[in-house]
């Protein structure tokens, strides 16, 4: 009996070591044996699948830019300076009134030509007095070419507000250049 017994104990030690031995294996991991690292290579003897290739995806075209090396956002240049005017005002100062005299040489010159006046302002104050108050200096500025003698059919103003800095700085003379009409022949 004792011998029975001892004989029952080896088993159950040696099926436990078994269990154990295959529980705590080391995992192997498989690596292909195909093209270097090609995922879906096949195995040697077994003929190649070919993928269909992926169907050709159409791609829009950008949009052209206005200007090469230009920016959508940046200013048209203009050949003629512009009108400056001081703090929440919309008066013509005296040397935007030479200014605009030059222009209206211009036009009167050039009676086919068109000329839109851009209303500017600095960052302070909102947006939508900003926009009144662009297109007050631009409307200033076009009564003021009218009066020299200009074709008022000719101009036309828009206002951009505070939305279009010429200076993107923070201080008196940033303000000072963006609160401006600009001239943009069309």
């Amino acid at each position: 009996m004792k011998g029975t017994r001892s004989w029952k104990w080896a088993v159950l030690v040696l099926s436990v070591a078994a269990l154990v031995a295959v529980g705590c294996a080391k995992k192997q991991t498989v690596k292909s044996e195909g093209a270097q690292g090609a995922p879906g290579a096949a195995a040697p003897g077994e003929a190649p699948v070919k993928e269909a290739p992926p169907p050709p995806v159409k791609v829009a075209p950008a949009p052209p830019a206005e200007a090469p090396g230009v920016a959508v956002t940046e200013e048209k240049p203009s050949q003629f300076d512009d009108v400056r005017f001081d703090f929440d005002k919309s008066e013509v100062k005296e040397d935007g009134r030479k200014t605009s005299q030059v222009v209206a040489n211009y036009m009167k010159k050039n009676p086919k030509a068109k000329l839109l006046i851009e209303g500017h302002c600095d960052e302070r104050g909102t947006a939508e007095y900003n926009m009144a108050l662009g297109e007050r200096r631009a409307a200033a500025v076009m009564s003021y070419l009218v009066s020299l003698g200009v074709s008022k059919g000719a101009l036309s103003t828009v206002s951009f507000g505070k939305e279009k800095p010429l200076d993107p700085g923070h201080n008196e003379e940033a303000w000072a250049k963006n609160r401006r009409a600009h001239f943009v022949l069309k």
